[in-house]
């Protein structure tokens, strides 16, 4: 039996990326780089048969040198890591980026790289928390609204509004694998420390719900506050984002 890599159009790996997000049923981070076409598909063939692909993207978006897809047909798993190498060595990759979660990739992170580190937390849905605030006010952004001056993240398509003042806003993105949205949400600098955070994103997550959307989020490593109040309002860490240099495997 011969294994087969070649480089193929998006659509040549459709069905099998179907497979990969039905199996992972989990947010996928770069999910929104092959619509906007950021990568290269390989297909993995045994003999004539479709067994698997790989999805390489950049680092530096006109530089195809990281695999952060791979997925293999459960009966072909045991040949996992050959298979894995043949893409290596059709890709020409030398890094490896995935979500720990992503157990099959991962396996394979660990398998054929160095100088492994994680940057980004990744967060699911857990519980429902019921948090009040006497007098804050959850809504829609109106406009008119007057809007703090935001450092992170962009300005969200609801508010917390407390004494007619607006001290948080937050939305969720929709450009990730379905069901999934990403909660992103500010709080204005002087009314951090109060819980305006963890109140917000629980009211997000409800929003994320009515819309027919699983809530997810991720913010940075080092970002302890963030975590604090994505884990308080209900989140819970489901993964972190990896990335390792191939070793040289010789080939």
């Amino acid at each position: 039996m011969k294994l087969k890599t070649y480089k193929t159009e998006l659509e040549a790996i459709q069905s099998l990326r179907n497979l990969f997000l039905q199996e992972t049923n989990f947010q996928i981070r770069y999910d929104s780089c092959h619509g906007r076409g950021w990568t290269d598909s390989y297909l993995l063939a045994l003999d004539d048969r479709e067994i698997g692909y790989g999805s390489i993207k950049g680092q530096e978006i006109e530089d195809r040198d990281t695999v952060f897809e791979f997925y293999v047909m459960h009966p072909f798993r045991k040949r996992a890591s050959h298979i894995f190498s043949e893409l290596i060595a059709a890709s020409g990759a030398n890094l490896i980026e995935c979500q720990s979660n992503d157990l099959l990739l991962a396996s394979m992170l660990y398998e054929f790289s160095q100088k492994i580190n994680a940057d980004v937390v990744l967060f699911e849905d857990h519980v429902v928390t019921e948090y009040a605030i006497p007098g804050m006010v959850f809504r829609s952004r109106k406009e008119g609204d007057f809007i703090f001056e935001h450092e992170v993240e962009p300005i969200g398509e609801y508010v917390l509004e407390l004494e007619g003042e607006v001290v948080a806003t937050g939305g969720y993105g929709l450009h990730y694998n379905m069901p999934f949205a990403d909660l992103y949400m500010e709080v204005k600098e002087n009314c951090r420390g109060k819980g305006f955070g963890s109140f917000i994103v629980q009211e997000l997550k409800k929003e994320c719900y009515l819309a027919g959307r699983v809530p997810a989020a991720r913010c940075w490593i080092q970002n302890q506050a963030s975590r604090a109040t994505l884990c308080k309002a209900g989140l819970k860490v489901s993964g972190f984002m990896l990335k390792g240099a191939i070793k040289n495997t010789n080939r």
